[in-house]
């Protein structure tokens, strides 16, 4: 894997849904669709910022107050994602995600747990293409696990050590999968997960992703910079 010399940008790695893309609205909607599709409850915005987590079957057994069957877990899914799909177009990114992009002086890629048939597009669509060394969704016909897995093949295949890695995202699941493979992280408020839950992790919080990518320069970049 390639070095990173002392005192150079790390290789920063972007979440996609509830980060760069300000889809929270959607997600919820679909969720409330999913949960209602086997006589669910519907849940409010704070309830879902509390209580979200992966796997996401975990949460679905959490909002029912049961367990939940693989079988039923697939239903539910794919329940969720033909919601999803019917509002995508109409996402917009975070306001302000091409300025954070733009400030960042290293090389930048993109992980998502969405699938990566369809997330490619998305991106692509909306102007990101040009800025992103790589970009990574879910391979899968069914998700929902952690991210943990999944960054360590995207560095892999882009042959950084994590290390030298430092990851933008709005869930726990960021904060669990960077610090199991050994990378930074950076925790942004505006997405899916509640203030004090990220908090709560001790990783840095910003919340704007312009403050994300402030906190995610290495320390002495900071300093020259003040």
């Amino acid at each position: 894997m390639t070095a990173r010399t002392v005192g150079s940008m790390p290789h920063l790695v972007w979440d996609w849904n509830g980060t760069l893309l300000d889809d929270f609205t959607l997600v919820l909607d679909a969720t409330n669709a999913s949960l209602a599709s086997v006589g669910g409850p519907t849940v409010t915005a704070e309830e879902h910022r509390r209580d979200f987590r992966r796997p996401i079957v975990d949460y679905y057994a959490h909002v029912l107050g049961r367990p939940v069957t693989p079988a039923e877990f697939h239903a539910l899914d794919d329940a969720f994602h033909v919601a999803y799909r019917a509002g995508l177009d109409g996402c917009q990114l975070a306001p302000d995600a091409l300025a954070a992009i733009a400030a960042w002086a290293g090389p930048q890629s993109l992980l998502s747990m969405f699938f990566h048939e369809e997330l490619v597009p998305a991106v692509t669509r909306r102007g990101l293409l040009a800025h992103l060394r790589r970009i990574d969704g879910l391979r899968d016909a069914v998700g929902g696990g952690p991210k943990e897995p999944h960054l360590r093949t995207h560095l892999a295949a882009l042959e950084i050590e994590p290390a030298d890695c430092v990851l933008i995202g709005d869930s726990i699941d960021d904060a669990e999968a960077a610090a199991s493979v050994g990378a930074r992280v950076v925790l942004y408020a505006g997405g899916f997960t509640d203030l004090e839950r990220l908090q709560a992790t001790g990783a840095p919080v910003a919340r704007t992703l312009l403050e994300a990518v402030r906190l995610a320069r290495p320390a002495e970049v900071r300093s020259a910079n003040r």
